[in-house]
């Protein structure tokens, strides 16, 4: 059985550990009683942190368990220093271990004159990857099994088109201005395929969870393409309303009305644990939907002029740029505006240019500074108890509440969406596939290259990190460039090469709000959750959220094929 592990070994019941647990079981020759701190590599810049005090007797109580999903740094004290330890703070013995999910170790601390101490692998453990590694090779060996039996299907049937002499050839590189791009919408079923998928726990793997603080992982990948896709058709849907004649006051009213629905079924969605007023969370993930839908589609509207012709040579060989340079003047100053503030203003008892987790960060001496001046903003506008409550910074820092979708934090990402009506600029304007396949490739290297150097391709140590919680700058360049790559890549596969579909993402995408809104109320409820047994193994979190995941691409499917569609 894959992840299995016997339930006991040595009177310790293995099966009640929870999934990235271990058991450590300590002992102390001697009779004195020592401190077990201990510092997890995620967490940069910490003190050490009690975890046990280890008496010299034998004691159940000197049995462990600890959370072992990344490298864990022991240090053992003779004396209870507090919650914490620092540097300066001396020590009888410091040891490492790469622990792992399910094993038994054993600590000894030998007080024989010298102190020393010793950590042994009493049990070994089980393998994580393995059911992730087992669960993708099943998935590929349905697909392949799916995609050759259409092939041979169609090869029986002989249903390929054949081109006559006068018909267009069927590798032509023009495509139709007008025609509706399918890529567009498998990059969206992707986004919230994928946003389900993590919502679900993503089978409770670290790397697939949202970063702690700095950090870019599979679950802060989704956000961002989803404002990214929303700013590509914003262009195209303004463009079909100019087109029809409507006023551009109406037009606007539109946009009105659907970022006040995108605000407003957010604030409900956020309720859903119980309308109380007190402490209702304000802001979230479709209330800044709605706030940079507004502030960017209101600056495409009056801003920008699709017949604008430009003299200079370099203006004229990259006309979709510069017809947006309104665009990008606003936004820019929007953005810098909240560069000079994160960076120079200070919040009350913190310093300038600090946007750490606070909490114990930097050996705590800023312990309520999380966000820096972003959170205190936040924090000032909403108030503490409307914000979010749980971050992921709260728990490995022992941070201050921090609202991740907060209103501070709208600023950049105005920005995030103006990289995808850029994109979407340039699919109205070249209508040539090796045009867009050339364009969109220079945008995906360049703001891969950008963001890259402001964190200077490192997790913590750049000028401006990637970092979701904040939306830093780098965290939209570096999110904008895996955009435009994913969106070319759906686009030559599907618009040029005509390889794939885009099923099963595309019916997902042309229903993206009914699975988010679905998803998202229906959580926890049968028949998309369920719990079996303990729950406690990476396999069983990893099937429900898969599960989860495919019974909401089914629902979308049927949707589609019964011509419902909807959008607000």
């Amino acid at each position: 059985m894959i992840e299995y592990t016997e339930q006991y070994f040595r009177g310790l019941d293995l099966w009640s550990l929870w999934v990235d647990q271990a058991f450590v079981n300590a002992s102390a020759d001697g009779l004195r009683n020592f401190y077990l701190y201990s510092l997890s590599d995620e967490c940069e810049k910490c003190p050490y942190t009690r975890i046990h005090e280890i008496k010299s007797e034998y004691d159940e109580t000197n049995i462990i368990e600890l959370d072992v999903a990344h490298r864990l740094y022991f240090r053992v004290f003779e004396r209870n220093l507090g919650k914490y330890a620092y540097d300066n703070d001396s020590f009888v013995c410091q040891f490492d271990g790469n622990l792992g999910e399910f094993g038994v170790y054993d600590l000894r601390i030998k007080d024989n004159g010298t102190t020393t101490c010793e950590l042994e692998t009493a049990k070994e453990p089980v393998s994580i990857y393995l059911p992730f590694l087992t669960i993708a090779l099943i998935a590929l060996t349905l697909i392949s099994l799916v995609v050759g039996g259409k092939y041979l299907a169609r090869r029986i049937r002989r249903i390929e088109p054949q081109l006559t002499p006068g018909s267009p050839s069927s590798t032509q590189n023009d495509i139709k201005k007008n025609a509706r791009l399918r890529s567009v919408d498998t990059f969206r079923g992707i986004a919230i395929t994928l946003m389900i998928f993590v919502n679900s726990g993503g089978g409770h793997y670290w790397w697939i969870e949202h970063a702690t603080w700095n950090g870019l992982h599979i679950a802060d990948l989704v956000f961002p393409w989803f404002l990214f896709i929303m700013g590509v058709c914003i262009p195209i849907s303004i463009r079909s309303q100019l087109s029809k004649n409507i006023p551009r006051v109406s037009i606007l009213q539109t946009i009105t009305i659907r970022s006040l629905k995108l605000f407003l079924i957010g604030l409900c969605l956020n309720s859903i644990s119980g309308p109380a007023m007190s402490d209702l969370r304000i802001f979230g993930v479709l209330q800044r939907f709605g706030i940079a839908y507004f502030v960017v589609s209101t600056i495409h509207l009056y801003c920008y002029k699709e017949n604008e012709q430009f003299v200079n040579p370099v203006c004229a060989r990259n006309v979709d740029i510069f017809r947006l340079w309104r665009h990008w003047l606003i936004v820019g100053i929007l953005t810098l505006v909240y560069l000079i503030i994160i960076f120079f203003v200070p919040a009350p008892g913190c310093p300038s240019g600090y946007f750490g987790p606070g909490g114990k960060h930097f050996m705590g001496i800023y312990s309520n500074c999380t966000g820096g001046i972003a959170g205190y903003i936040d924090r000032m506008i909403l108030g503490d108890k409307h914000l979010y409550q749980h971050p992921t910074a709260r728990y490995l820092y022992d941070a201050q509440s921090f609202d991740p979708e907060g209103p501070f934090g709208c600023l950049p990402t105005t920005l995030q969406v103006l990289l995808g009506l850029q994109c979407g600029v340039l699919i109205i304007t070249y209508t040539n596939a090796v045009s867009r396949i050339r364009r969109l490739a220079s945008w995906g290297v360049a703001l891969g290259l950008l963001g890259g150097i402001l964190c200077s391709f490192s997790k913590n140590d750049g000028w401006i990190p990637v970092n979701k919680n904040l939306w830093s700058v780098s965290y939209v360049l570096v999110t904008g460039s895996l955009a435009f790559f994913l969106l070319l890549i759906c686009f030559i596969l599907i618009d040029v090469k005509h390889y794939w579909s885009g099923a099963p993402f595309l019916f997902a995408g042309m229903n993206a709000i009914i699975l988010y809104v679905g998803h998202t109320v229906f959580h926890k409820m049968l028949p998309w959750h369920w719990n079996i047994g303990r729950m406690n193994t990476h396999f069983m979190l990893m099937l429900e959220a898969l599960w989860n995941t495919i019974m909401w691409n089914i629902i979308a499917y049927i949707l589609y094929k019964k011509n419902v569609f909807y959008s607000l």
